[in-house]
């Protein structure tokens, strides 16, 4: 019984004094579902953060890809950021040379711009993507496991 007042008292404050909101929270550290493995090669976890916000105007998806994974040439019909959070990628837009993003990294591609991006060779990377909804990312081209060791070799032996 002793053991039991104490008990009750700290579930009694807690219970007065614990936080009521109507805030909608979002986390993007929670894995997400695994992709189904559709337009990339390798494995990719996506966790759709925010969607369907009319007043917001855009999405935002956390997505990660394991080492060694890529994204088919894709474009969207607004303009995309992505926001590299963890690990590193490549990136390439349609006509330009491929760079390595790496974590704190922020790049956009314009609305339109068929582009790819992936993890590296060698490292995991997790992204903050940010697009409008209203138009679907229309899949250009595979990216084969050939041109993507390509992109790789010549990145890292710079």
């Amino acid at each position: 019984m002793k053991n039991l007042i104490p008990l009750l008292l700290i579930f009694i404050s807690t219970s007065v004094f614990a936080q009521k909101s109507n805030y909608k929270v979002f986390s993007y550290l929670t894995p997400g579902t695994k992709a189904p493995n559709t337009h990339y090669i390798g494995e990719a976890w996506l966790n759709s953060i925010i969607h369907d916000d009319q007043e917001l105007g855009y999405a935002i998806t956390k997505a990660t890809f394991k080492a060694n994974s890529t994204l088919d040439w894709h474009k969207h019909g607004s303009a995309q950021v992505l926001i590299i959070v963890d690990g590193e990628a490549y990136y390439q837009e349609r006509e330009t040379q491929p760079v390595i993003l790496k974590k704190g990294d922020i790049i956009k591609c314009e609305k339109d711009t068929e582009h790819w991006h992936s993890s590296t060779k060698t490292s995991d990377v997790t992204y903050l993507a940010l697009y409008g909804e209203e138009q679907p990312t229309t899949w250009t081209e595979v990216v084969t496991q050939e041109y993507y060791d390509s992109v790789a070799e010549k990145l890292t032996s710079h």
